[in-house]
């Protein structure tokens, strides 16, 4: 199955007879909250989920988005009326990154069928609602390890051993600057890959072969396995969607940045070379 959809496909889809549950996961690094926005207007029936809230724990050792407790991250999808025999589709503004996280953790704990809208919000050809749904609850109950999941020394040795990519800004990689965490720079033997360089102009991803070709030239089809990382965990899970798309399966390093450069003891390389 497809890990996106279009917007005439879910509005096809909505109107059938299994009409996947929606979810608005509008979100920003730094804000502001995006529930302001989805209450002017959304989507018809789609229910709002807050990233930093309920996609992800309080922020700490395990950087700034770490997991979420999967018994907390179920009861919350089962509010928004998520069921293990529906289908989901996420939506965000419009980067992708947070509908991404949501479908990560999602498939993550082993729901079979969600999609994100690529493009987002923008591609609604609609109009929007501003009444807030009450879906029945839904029966999803969380299975974790469906996808792989790499840790700070699982992502270490991939690093040596397989492909990391680095899907943050190439400044960042580089360590020319650092807005966020404590040191710039990046996991040595990680390989530079910015998400922003997974879609077009329009928000959308590019064709799956266009990102196999791209991933390919960035070693992963030398690469025994593929991982991902990022600053705290979101637009990395949006290059997994990405390579996803390409039909590359990857890992996630979910504390990614955030949680490998506040450790004092773990290596930090600099510069555009891997090393």
């Amino acid at each position: 199955m497809k890990p996106i959809i279009t917007a005439s496909e879910y509005a096809s889809e909505s109107a059938g007879p299994r009409p996947p549950v929606l979810l608005d996961v509008r979100w920003q690094l730094g804000g502001p909250h995006g529930r302001p926005d989805y209450e002017a207007g959304h989507i018809p029936g789609a229910v709002f989920v807050d990233l930093d809230a309920e996609l992800a724990g309080p922020a700490g050792r395990g950087g700034r988005h770490p997991l979420p407790d999967p018994e907390e991250f179920g009861a919350v999808m089962r509010r928004a009326g998520v069921s293990r025999d529906t289908p989901v589709v996420v939506y965000d503004g419009g980067q992708g990154w947070a509908a991404a996280r949501a479908w990560w953790l999602l498939r993550w704990t082993g729901h079979p069928d969600v999609r994100v809208l690529d493009g987002g919000l923008a591609t609604w050809p609609g109009e929007l609602q501003q009444e807030i749904p009450a879906p029945a609850e839904g029966d999803f109950r969380p299975e974790p390890g469906a996808l792989p999941l790499l840790d700070a020394d699982g992502a270490a040795a991939l690093a040596r051993s397989g492909l990391l990519l680095d899907a943050r800004a190439a400044e960042r990689y580089r360590g020319d600057v650092e807005p966020i965490d404590r040191v710039g720079g990046h996991i040595p033997g990680a390989v530079s890959a910015p998400t922003s360089e997974n879609t077009g102009d329009d928000g959308r991803f590019l064709s799956a072969r266009a990102l196999a070709v791209r991933f390919k030239e960035l070693g992963a089809d030398r690469a025994g396995e593929t991982g991902v990382y990022c600053g705290s965990g979101v637009s990395g899970a949006h290059e997994v969607l990405a390579l996803a798309v390409a039909g590359i399966p990857a890992a996630l390093y979910a504390g990614s940045w955030s949680e490998w450069s506040a450790d004092e003891s773990r290596p930090v390389a600099k510069g555009p070379e891997p090393q």
